[in-house]
């Protein structure tokens, strides 16, 4: 039977250390301030949105949101943003995705200084990333590392499958293990034998989307099952992976909810804490 990685707990130590870099930053007179752009009603990304906004006041900072309407133009939000570019209060910045179709999701990351990308989605970021050199870390895969290392399992020469190549979870991730020396497959729609490979897998990080798809079968006994999916099935969130029958085989799984989402909010608190000090310092 897997033991339960209980994200919540591990996301309650990092708000402990959060809070007294929090405090070193207010005794100097910064306020760590938060910026989430939310464009159009998707229900969502409302709730996810409402989220990041309590646990910034929770943590004493400053949470904006800025709600723009669907039919907001590209341009728009784009100065949207070059406004707070230049607001010296907000040090970290994040627009919601999806984007309505009409945005070009790419120029959108790419107008945010790269400072103030808590996201990690700005080229220089990911340039940056790809190369193992300092940078903002994508929320949700720091915070899928941060779930790893928890289990106390060595990452160095294990065998790594990540399911699902997005920009936002599965390319960073992939890098972020590389550069902890593990060997990395990254498997998509179009990989052949994909049960095959994942079922090698001593860590195994599923990303695509697809409630229940990670059946037992695909999981080598022991491994480490990191559960990146959030998906609503008859009104109940669901992650990726079967859990029952995962939790049977795994050594290690994350549970949804309760598992990679508390640490995605708490990463983006933390890449918010990072942009204020080192905005604070190049004063």
């Amino acid at each position: 039977m897997a033991q339960i990685i209980d994200g919540k707990s591990i996301a309650a130590t990092e708000r402990e250390l959060l809070v007294a870099r929090i405090e070193k930053l207010k005794a100097a007179g910064v306020i760590p301030g938060l910026c989430v752009i939310l464009v159009g009603e998707d229900p969502a990304s409302l709730t996810y949105v409402s989220s990041k906004e309590k646990m910034a006041h929770a943590l004493n900072m400053k949470g904006v949101i800025h709600r723009l309407p669907a039919e907001t133009s590209q341009q728009e939000l784009i100065k949207q943003i070059e406004l707070l570019n230049a607001d010296d209060s907000i040090h970290g910045i994040l627009v919601q995705l999806p984007l309505p179709p009409h945005i070009d999701a790419d120029a959108v990351a790419e107008a945010i200084m790269p400072e103030k990308d808590i996201d990690g989605l700005h080229p220089l970021n990911a340039g940056r990333l790809l190369a193992g050199r300092p940078c903002m870390i994508p929320c949700t895969p720091n915070g899928c590392m941060e779930l790893i290392r928890s289990t106390g399992v060595s990452i160095s020469g294990k065998t790594a499958v990540i399911i699902g190549r997005s920009n936002i979870v599965g390319k960073p991730i992939a890098l972020l293990l590389m550069h902890e020396h593990a060997t990395v497959t990254i498997c998509h729609s179009r990989t052949k034998e994909l049960a095959k490979i994942a079922s090698q897998a001593d860590i195994l990080v599923c990303a695509i989307g697809r409630p229940g798809m990670i059946k037992k079968e695909m999981i080598k006994p022991g491994a480490v099952v990191i559960d990146v999916g959030i998906n609503r099935v008859n009104g109940k969130l669901c992650g990726d992976v079967e859990f029952n029958e995962a939790k049977e085989i795994a050594g290690y799984i994350t549970p949804v909810p309760g598992g990679v989402g508390p640490m995605t909010i708490m990463m983006l608190m933390r890449n918010t804490v990072e942009a204020a000090e080192k905005q604070n310092m190049n004063k």
